[in-house]
């Protein structure tokens, strides 16, 4: 009976999704291109999958266990990634085998930003929106979306939401229903991305590209509908604004919500993974740019050295703030940089932001739980009689927290 209950979900979650297919769709439309049959048998074919899953076990209504919630979040994510790939299977202008398409849809959905897509400038506006709408889903995670509408169908959301959740706040809801909790980091999301739109075309892109972008920013995914990543646009002004939303969409969203309600940023510095975030980020930046002005020091005249600060100055900032985000995006020059900066760089990623965000890694508050137990050990072997606890903020952590931080 509960495994008919799972499946109900899984229908009805699966015949959701397919209303994604609609906007590439629509985009295909208005540029007059050929891929509508993709998106459209696509959507058929998630719909007969729905079905199959759902209308069997329609009248099943059992509670959801913990364990329940983990594996729906399994399937779900397995599931869709699959099935996501079609469009990338059945567009005339891929050519993708079947292995590369779902690398491409899970890289999208996940937020990972890794493609094996080449001449992305000649591919159809169609595709390119799609590819980089996953991340957009993918980005506050589909699951997270899905706790918000499924009590419109009967549902409770809340186990979901544990197994999708990172961090000592997950079990903590900003709204008496778990379902507007959800819905507030929606919202939140929603309108990071449509600022994140607006001010891209106000730097001077264009409206596909400024969702396009917007999408891969603030879903810190990294997807770019060119080639050259970031770097194609050549504007200072552009890489400023990306700096700023990947920024925000690797910190906890919690702080957003406080920011909003409390209608002050001093949540950001009054948290200890978000301030560590940020402390963590200045001192990389410097080393970087210490690196970096000390070998073109060696290399390039004084002269030369005067004129090229200030850019080594801003692409070490950019770089690691893309990195450290597990954004991704790059600027012209990355590649030739000396050999410990890009090492670091990528030390950076696996660490990735904080937990709460739209980043991957780590996240940020492992590493300051880590530190914090590691003391806490040291604490215990030299006083084996006293009694020490971990505490973040002015809270203190049982084993319960801690465990689930690092499960």
């Amino acid at each position: 009976m509960r495994n008919r209950n799972l499946f109900k979900i899984l229908g009805l979650l699966i015949m959701a999704y397919s209303i994604t297919l609609l906007p590439p769709l629509l985009v295909n439309y208005i540029y007059n291109e050929n891929e509508h049959n993709a998106f459209i048998n696509t959507f058929i074919v998630l719909n007969i999958i729905g079905i199959f899953f759902w209308f069997p076990n329609r009248k099943s209504s059992r509670e959801l266990r913990k364990r329940d919630g983990f594996l729906i979040v399994v399937l779900i994510w397995t599931v869709l990634s699959v099935l996501s790939a079609m469009p990338f299977l059945l567009g005339h202008n891929t050519n993708l085998s079947v292995i590369d398409a779902i690398f491409e849809s899970v890289s999208g959905l996940t937020t990972t930003g890794a493609t094996v897509i080449t001449n992305l400038d000649e591919l159809p506006y169609s595709i390119l929106y799609y590819r980089n709408q996953l991340q957009l889903l993918g980005g506050m995670g589909i699951i997270i979306l899905a706790v918000a509408i499924l009590p419109m169908l009967g549902i409770g959301g809340m186990q979901l939401f544990k197994a999708e959740m990172t961090g000592v706040s997950k079990d903590n809801k900003l709204a008496p229903r778990i379902t507007h909790t959800a819905k507030m980091l929606w919202g939140i999301y929603v309108a990071l991305m449509l600022l994140c739109m607006a001010s891209y075309i106000l730097a001077g892109m264009d409206p596909f590209n400024a969702i396009c972008v917007a999408f891969g920013t603030v879903s810190t995914g990294g997807y770019v509908p060119h080639d050259a990543s970031i770097g194609y646009y050549d504007s200072r002004l552009i890489e400023a604004i990306s700096m700023v939303f990947m920024l925000l969409g690797a910190l906890n969203f919690t702080l957003h919500f406080l920011a909003l309600r409390d209608k002050t940023i001093v949540n950001y510095f009054r948290d200890q993974e978000s301030r560590t975030y940020l402390i963590y980020l200045i001192i990389v930046w410097f080393i970087i740019t210490l690196g970096l002005l000390f070998f073109k020091l060696i290399e390039s005249t004084a002269l030369e050295f005067r004129e090229d600060f200030n850019s080594i100055v801003l692409d070490s900032l950019f770089h690691v703030v893309s990195l450290s985000t597990t954004t991704g995006f790059v600027s012209g020059g990355f590649g030739i940089w000396p050999s410990f900066i890009p090492y670091l760089l990528f030390y950076v990623a696996i660490i990735g932001g904080s937990a709460g965000s739209t980043s991957g890694g780590l996240k940020i508050i492992r590493m300051v739980l880590l530190h914090k137990q590691g003391a806490h050990e040291i604490k215990q072997l030299i006083h084996p009689q006293g009694r020490f606890f971990i505490k973040y903020g002015d809270q203190i952590l049982g084993t319960k927290v801690t465990n689930g931080v690092w499960g």
